[in-house]
Parts: structure tokens; C-alpha cells; sequence
């Protein structure tokens, strides 16, 4: 039997079941067989009934001492009873609405019982619904798996039994070579032992096998992402003109500035489309970067386009572009979802004739009828915010264009090698000269009005500041009414009539009116409005530099990265700049995790932190990024294991680009399932 048989190829499996496996994502013998267990009994410490303590999972070793005593309790409820004995000691075992067990427990037998033991007396215990095997079974790790409604373990256990009789050797997708360097058991060897395994450490092998496996499998087909996308192009750059910009600004540019955009101009005079991640902490100078390579693009005779996740920052990205290439003679226009239908006709026809050399906008620019003349460079900011497709879409405006990515959100290295895998990286890792520190301090919810006074008196000293919440109003909040989370509108109310009466207040949320946005925004970088009371719609995009003090109201309910990143709001210009975070410090929890922000402004540390305390679901997931489903591995705990099938893909591909030999055709068949919603190897 081949092991991508249909599930019905199995003995005892009829359409009924069939139908329960498939509701389970079980279609064929290979998604039986890595449908792992989700935990394991250990069965080989066993206790006296004696002996065992209570109300703990224990195994005790007892020979079945009665015949089954069947009780029926009420309608629907029969109760099915032994007694078991160690020879010294009984208990009783109780099964409910379970008529098979009379069948399954032979009097006079011996098991392992394994469960939890309550006693309702001096010389009475009872087990209740305990798993059991045959003491003589030769089992001492039993598999438990995810169950539904319709399967349970037992069954399913049972099927697996019976997949590993039927289906002969499992083949193996990863290569003797690569088996040999990594010291890797077999496929079949591992999935054996990752359902009933031999000893604990044949399970600890398995595990690291299949892990390997589906991480081995991830990067091959990412790093053949990054192979295909290395094609000739028509935009390659034929004179550097990073100098003549460099001329053009009135700071200078950090070191790891200055490198990025070497990297970023030797991919783009290559002759094949550059395809980079520009990662850099909140205020490191990622815009001066992508300015400095959209110079280069206009200046070789090309279009460029940048594409923001909100109207604010796409604004932003306007204002400061406008900026930056002053007199340069370089055409740029703003196309967000704001924009009048005339405008944007107006604009299209512009650009389709290559009378705008750099289109700046949200996701709009990537519509259907939003066609460039001659796209060479295409750039997205906070690229956290956008799925893969959306990147994708903005590239395929041009013809092999060079593509840039940024993201100010920090992401741990070892991650990165999956979450951008396709991609070559450039980090910046310097701040710019004159930038302050942001101090911040954590708070209880009874220290809040102490808070607002520090925001009034740098009001009155002529600075502005922000207040964070994390809901817009209170129909928001699922909690109770007298709940400490406070909501913007709610607050903007309270604060403009009490404690800031007679300043002048703003109030920004996402789901305002575009024009309504804008027009905030606008009066608070001119300085008209003292204190912004907003959601995380400030995370990205606000360039204030007058504002210096932040309050972040139940912080909490934010992750470390997010907070680091409303953080960047201020300190964005030479005055020393404060953040206060309130929250409730009565959780200890809580607390030292706030507390982290306290003691360092670095993001990467805070990124690893953050992927500690709440794993890696806030950094990568099929649906933002586009990527497959992993079952085994572990982005948290398998880093080394990342760092291994990293190096083993590059050097299989380095020699194979093409994974060539009938060898390798079950690998390129697995990668090619893993990614059956983007990429194919051909």
C-alpha cells in the first residue's frame, strides 16, 4: 500500500468513517500517519494501590478481581464496575456508558491502569475511567491523540496500528546525504517510534527527526522561492547616484544606513531583481534608505512605488518624499482610498504615461487598473501588515522589478529565516546621531492622575503628547462596567471636560472618516491640538517630533513589540521624551512583563522577549505570511533545529538548484503539497 493511498484503502474504514476523518483533515494514509499524538501516558512507573497518591495521574500495576457490575444510575447513564487488586490493596475502577469494557477486562488478568485515585474513605478508592493495557503488552509510552467528536484516541490509535501493518517501508523525502550530516533516524523508523515508541529516547530521535523534516521541507521550498525570483531584469541600475542624494539632506546618514543602501544598489546593478527585507528598530532611519534607492530608480530612467498599510503613514510617506527630493525634479503623486474618483483617474492616466516617476499609497495602488510604464522598484512599508500575496501583487505591476521590504517590528533572527526565508536581509542596527532615549515607567491604575499631570506639564511647557487606548468606545469592551479598560471616545470625553479642560484635545480612531483623519493629523503636527487621545492607529506613520509624553492605558493588553512600537511615537526628535505605561500591578505576571520596556529600549531584545512569554503566533501564521502549517516542530524551542535545515537547504540547492535525480522527486513532491496554495517546483 502506498502511503497517499486514500484513507478508505484501509481495512475497517467505510464511507461513514471516512467522512469523520476527512472533517478531521484525514484523507489519506500520510495524513493518518502525521497526525501526531498530541501527549504520551507514561506507563513504566507504576505505584501500589497503597502507595499511589491521590488525585494525581498514576499508573498502578492490579489484577482484575471481580466480573463487571453494570449499574444504571438513570436514563442515559450506566456506570460499568470492577474491582482490581495489587495483592495487598483494592480498588475499585468505574467506567461510564463504556458497555464494551465488561468485554475488554478478563477477571484474573493483570493490567496498567492508568488515572487519577480519589478515596471516599479509609478503605475505600476508586479510579474512574482510566485508560488500560494489558500489564504483559510491552507498552510503556501510550499515544494520546487530538481527538473530535466523532474520533477518539483509542480509535484512532487503532487505525495507525493498522496503517503501519499495511503500508510496508515509509520512503523517505530527505536525502541519505542529509540524513548522514544531521544524524537523522529514517522516516519510517521515525514514524514509527513517534506513535509507539520503544523508549523515551527513541521518542526524543523521532521528534527531532520530524521536526527537521517539516522545517527541512519549509526552507527548501523558500529558498527555491528566492532562486525563481532571481531572473534577468530590464531595471538594473547603470550609475549610482546614491552620493548626489547623500548631498541632498541636511543630517548624515548612520553607518548601517550608508551599508544598507550599498547592498540594496549592488542587488539593484546586478542584473537580476533584488528581492530584500530592510529591518530596522522603531526610528533607525529605514524611509532615509528607501528614499535614497527610489533616487537611484528615478534617476536610471525607472518609475518606483511605495506602498503603506494606512492612510497616515501613506501621508507621512508623502510629506517626507516631498521633502527629500525638493528641486530634484522627481514627479510624485498620493493614491490612497481617500483620493476623488477624478483624482485618481487623473493620476492613473499620469502614471500609465510615465508622467509620475514615484506613486506613493495604501493597498489602492496595487488595483487591477493601476498600471505603471516602467515599475522598477517597488517598496512596502510595515510589511507585517500585508500578507505575501499583497507583496507579490505590488511586484507584478512591474516587470521583474526590484522589491523592497520594511519592517520596523523587530523579529528574532532565527525567525526571520522562515517568516522572510525568501528574501535577502538588511538590518539596521544604529540610530541616528541626536536621538534621545525614551524614558519609560510602569504604573498602577492609582497613580493615573499623578500620570496626567506629568502629560499637563509638558503641555504647558509647549510640548504635546499622546494617550493610548486600547478600545475606541466602551461598547468595545466585553468586560464588566466598572472595569479599569478605558476606551478613547469615552476618555476624550472625560479628559476634555475634566482633568484638560480648556487644552485642546484630539481624538483619532481607525474607523473614522479618512478626511476626518487626515485632518487631525494635520492640526497635531501643526501644533494645534495639545493631546491625542488614539488607538494603536498612531502605531505606524506619526512623525511629531514636538510631542514627547505618551501614556499607554492598560498596557496589558498589548504585546511587548506593539508597545515598543507606539513607544517610537515619541523621542523622535533631540528632546528627552517619556512614556508611561498604566496597567494593573497587582499581577505579578504582568508586571515583570511590562517591566522588560522599563530596562531596554532595543527591540530585538524586547522581540525575543516577546517571543518567549507568548510564542511565535505573534510573528508568524499561515495566514498573514502565506506560509504552511507546521505540526511537530516548534518556532520557539527548535531554533537550533531552524539554523540546521537553513545551512542544509542552501547547500542541497547550491549543488541542485534544481533537485534533479529520481532521488529527490518524493522531496520536491512533499514541497510541493506544503506550498499547494503558491509555489510549484518545476
Amino acid at each position: 500500500m502506498d502511503v497517499f493511498d486514500s484513507i478508505t484503502s484501509l481495512k475497517g474504514v467505510g464511507a461513514k468513517r471516512a467522512q469523520a476523518l476527512g472533517r478531521a483533515g484525514i484523507t489519506t494514509v500520510f495524513d493518518l500517519l502525521t497526525h501526531y499524538p498530541r501527549t504520551y501516558l507514561d506507563w513504566s512507573h507504576t505505584y501500589g494501590i497503597g502507595t499511589a497518591p491521590l488525585n494525581e495521574n498514576v499508573c498502578v500495576r492490579a489484577f482484575v478481581g471481580s466480573s463487571c457490575r453494570e449499574h444504571i444510575i438513570r436514563k442515559g447513564m450506566t456506570t460499568y464496575s470492577f474491582d482490581v487488586t495489587d495483592g495487598k490493596d483494592v480498588m475499585s475502577v468505574v467506567f461510564f456508558n463504556n458497555k464494551y469494557v465488561k468485554d475488554m477486562l478478563a477477571n484474573g488478568e493483570e493490567y496498567l491502569f492508568y488515572g487519577k485515585i480519589t478515596s471516599m474513605g479509609r478503605h475505600y478508592k476508586s479510579m474512574t475511567a482510566p485508560r488500560f493495557v494489558r500489564a504483559d503488552s510491552g507498552t510503556t509510552l501510550k499515544p494520546v491523540y487530538p481527538q473530535t467528536s466523532e474520533l477518539n484516541s483509542n480509535y484512532i490509535e487503532k487505525l495507525i496500528k493498522t496503517a503501519l501493518e499495511s503500508v510496508g517501508i515509509i520512503p523517505d523525502c530527505i536525502p541519505q546525504s542529509v540524513r548522514d550530516d544531521y544524524c537523522l533516524m529514517s522516516c519510517d523508523e521515525a514514524i514509527r517510534n513517534i506513535h509507539f515508541p520503544v523508549s523515551a529516547d527513541y521518542l526524543s530521535e523521532a521528534k527531532r527527526r520530524i521536526a527537521f523534516e517539516e522545517l527541512f521541507l519549509l526552507q527548501v521550498g523558500l529558498s527555491r522561492l528566492k532562486i525563481k525570483s532571481k531572473k534577468s531584469t530590464a531595471y538594473s541600475l547603470q550609475k549610482d547616484f546614491s552620493g548626489e542624494f547623500f548631498s541632498l539632506l541636511p543630517f548624515e546618514l548612520t553607518g548601517a544606513q550608508k551599508r544598507a543602501i550599498a547592498e540594496c544598489t549592488a542587488d539593484m546593478s546586478s542584473g537580476i531583481p533584488m528581492n530584500r527585507l530592510l529591518q530596522g528598530d522603531v526610528g533607525s532611519g529605514k524611509t532615509a534608505v528607501s528614499a535614497a534607492l527610489i533616487y537611484n530608480a528615478v534617476k536610471n530612467g525607472f518609475q518606483a512605488a511605495i506602498m503603506a498599510p494606512t492612510e497616515v503613514l501613506a501621508k507621512q510617506h508623502s510629506d517626507t518624499f516631498s521633502r527629500f527630493f525638493e528641486g530634484t525634479g522627481i514627479r510624485s503623486a498620493l493614491l490612497t482610498g481617500s483620493v476623488s474618483q477624478k483624482e485618481k483617474r487623473e493620476i492613473k492616466e499620469r502614471l500609465s504615461s510615465g508622467e509620475i516617476d514615484l506613486l506613493i499609497g495604501t493597498h489602492a495602488i496595487i488595483q487591477k487598473d493601476v498600471v505603471f510604464r516602467n515599475l522598477g522598484l517597488a517598496v512596502t512599508d510595515e510589511q507585517h501588515r500585508f500578507g505575501v500575496n499583497q507583496r507579490g501583487a505590488l511586484g507584478s505591476k512591474g516587470k521583474n522589478p526590484n522589491i523592497l521590504v520594511m519592517s520596523a517590528t523587530p523579529i528574532p533572527r532565527t525567525l526571520s529565516l522562515i517568516i522572510y526565508g525568501d528574501l535577502d536581509i538588511s538590518i539596521l542596527d544604529e540610530m541616528p546621531a541626536g536621538r534621545q532615549k525614551t524614558e519609560t515607567y510602569v504604573v498602577g491604575f492609582d497613580k493615573r492622575e499623578r500620570a496626567y499631570g506629568y502629560v499637563k506639564k509638558h503641555i504647558l511647557s509647549g510640548r504635546q503628547g499622546y494617550i493610548v487606548c486600547p478600545l475606541v468606545d466602551s461598547e468595545d469592551d466585553d468586560a464588566e462596567p466598572d472595569s479599569e479598560r478605558k476606551a478613547s471616545v469615552k476618555l476624550y470625553e472625560e479628559l476634555s471636560t475634566g482633568f484638560f479642560k480648556g487644552f485642546r484635545l484630539g481624538l483619532l480612531y481607525g474607523k473614522m472618516k479618512a478626511d476626518d483623519k487626515k485632518s487631525v493629523m494635520a492640526e497635531f503636527a501643526a501644533g494645534n491640538i495639545d493631546l491625542l487621545i488614539s488607538t494603536t492607529v498612531i502605531e505606524v506613520g506619526v512623525d511629531v517630533p514636538n510631542a514627547v509624553i505618551m501614556v499607554i492605558e492598560n498596557a496589558d493588553c498589548f504585546g511587548l513589540s506593539q508597545l515598543h512600537q507606539l513607544r517610537g511615537r515619541v523621542g523622535r526628535g533631540s528632546v528627552r521624551s517619556t512614556c508611561i505605561l498604566i496597567s494593573d500591578l497587582k499581577n505579578d505576571t504582568v508586571k515583570d512583563r511590562l517591566k522588560i520596556l522599563e530596562a531596554t529600549t532595543d527591540g530585538f531584545r524586547i522581540a525575543d522577549e516577546d517571543l518567549k512569554l507568548r510564542g511565535p503566533g505573534d510573528f508568524i501564521g499561515s495566514r498573514q505570511h502565506g506560509l504552511p502549517d507546521l505540526k511537530l516542530s516548534n518556532m520557539l524551542t527548535d531554533s537550533e533545529i531552524i539554523r540546521e535545515t537553513h545551512f542544509a537547504a542552501e547547500k542541497m540547492l547550491k549543488n541542485n538548484p534544481a533537485l534533479e535525480g529520481e532521488e529527490n522527486n518524493l522531496l520536491k513532491k512533499r514541497v510541493n503539497n506544503m506550498f499547494s496554495k503558491g509555489l510549484v517546483l518545476n
